[in-house]
């Protein structure tokens, strides 16, 4: 006897069509996403925006809200995948009441919102507190490097600028003083009306970079500039020279995107940026997050902090981290703000005199293995494994620290909402 198979009919028709709704389960993450940002969360920075009654009306904010916001949590960020994924997959048809916003608009809406888009953080951190996942017992803070929306192929040194400058301007005013011998020698030949100025491509792209170079030899002098002017920086670590006001010669900087930087991460040198988080110990929760365009890490730790009060009105009571934010400035404002801290010393700190740093390493050595410093590697470090290889988040999208800034809280955002929605499932 022949197997009995079901029925696959793929034109079939139903008399009552579902609602996009009846498209996914019940306990589908898009459901909890879609409620929280019609329910939950304050929009009306978004919503102000909209004032203009002429023209077309708009997709609803809320709608491109949630759509941003499910799309982080799914580790889809390109405008284009978004897209693509509302036309094609049916728990995007779901969210959006089978809408299909192009890639455009969603560019568009990110850009146009990212501030508000940002501060989403701190009303989701908030919840997290109210469902019990937040209780700043012990506190993580790490830093991870990820790469610019740019190559560190296309940045140069300001030696290389002033000696590149010179080389490109003196072969463009070689090539005008060339075109005016030989319309001089045209002229004679057949007369001053042929035309004979037209610019070579080549030339004209070779005037650009001339141009971008000088613009990023510009602002770095006046960033050596307003570093000598500045006050002396009472968290500075170190015995650096004094800045001169000029530049040095190994200084780089990117003409894609300027305010990114070469920094050191484990695959390497890259061009990026320096994106800081702290992560509450009970629950693997974003409790603050920063981002920065400077390598180090050891002034972020006050930044997390003051984040932490701001946004939650108490602070920790433990904090844990590694060596990069060890310093005497460090310790020494745990110890005023009444917060137990963790935080490792490398060998070349051992040999500072310094009390606090001292006494941080005999904290450590005398608890051993069984120091709360255990905690640290296991609280924040895997919070940047779930967004970096878990959601495939390795290189920004966007450009400039303001636009990228915006981008990690989303990030981050993203992160605890998935917390969140574990919480209540």
């Amino acid at each position: 006897m022949a197997k009995t198979f079901r029925d696959w009919n793929p034109e079939q028709s139903v008399m009552f069509p579902p609602t996009a709704l009846d498209l996914v389960e019940a306990d589908d993450l898009v459901h909890f996403i879609r409620n929280l940002v019609i329910e939950q969360l304050d929009l009306s920075e978004i919503m102000n925006a909209y004032q203009e009654e002429r023209g077309y009306p708009p997709m609803h904010p809320q709608m491109m809200t949630a759509l941003l916001l499910y799309s982080y949590c799914q580790g889809i960020y390109s405008s284009r995948r978004i897209a693509r994924a509302c036309r094609q997959r049916v728990d995007y048809m779901a969210l959006t009441g089978m809408q299909k916003p192009d890639f455009r608009t969603v560019s568009l809406f990110r850009q146009r919102h990212l501030r508000a888009l940002q501060n989403l953080f701190k009303q989701v951190l908030r919840l997290c507190e109210k469902a019990g996942l937040v209780k700043l017992g012990h506190v993580a803070l790490d830093g991870t490097r990820i790469r610019a929306n740019a190559s560190k192929h296309k940045s140069m040194s300001y030696g290389g600028m002033k000696k590149k400058e010179a080389e490109l301007a003196e072969e463009i005013q070689g090539w005008f003083d060339q075109a005016e011998r030989v319309d001089q020698q045209e002229d004679e030949r057949y007369g001053a009306d042929r035309r004979g100025d037209e610019m070579p491509d080549w030339i004209a792209n070779k005037e650009k970079r001339l141009e971008k170079i000088r613009q990023a030899k510009k602002e770095l002098e006046e960033e050596a500039r307003a570093q000598a002017e500045a006050p002396p920086d009472p968290h500075k670590t170190g015995h650096k020279k004094k800045p001169t006001g000029k530049p040095e010669e190994k200084t780089q900087r990117n003409f894609t995107d300027p305010e990114s930087r070469m920094m050191k991460s484990p695959d390497g040198f890259i061009q990026g940026y320096n994106a800081q988080a702290a992560v509450d110990a009970d629950s693997q929760v974003i409790v603050a997050q920063v981002l920065t365009n400077s390598g180090g890490d050891t002034h972020q730790m006050e930044r997390l902090l003051d984040k932490i009060r701001e946004t939650l009105n108490r602070q920790a009571k433990e904090v844990s981290a590694d060596s990069a934010y060890c310093c005497m400035w460090n310790l020494k404002r745990l110890n005023q703000r009444h917060i137990r801290g963790y935080v490792a010393v490398d060998g070349q700190q051992q040999k500072a005199v310094n009390d606090w740093v001292r006494r941080m390493r005999q904290r450590l050595k005398k608890a051993g293995h069984r120091s709360r410093y255990r905690l640290r590697k296991q609280t924040v470090e895997p919070v940047f494994g779930q967004i970096k290889f878990g959601r495939g988040f390795r290189q920004f999208l966007l450009r400039g620290i303001e636009k990228v800034s915006g981008e990690w809280s989303l990030l981050c955002t993203a992160h605890n909402l998935l917390k969140l929605a574990a919480a209540h499932a």
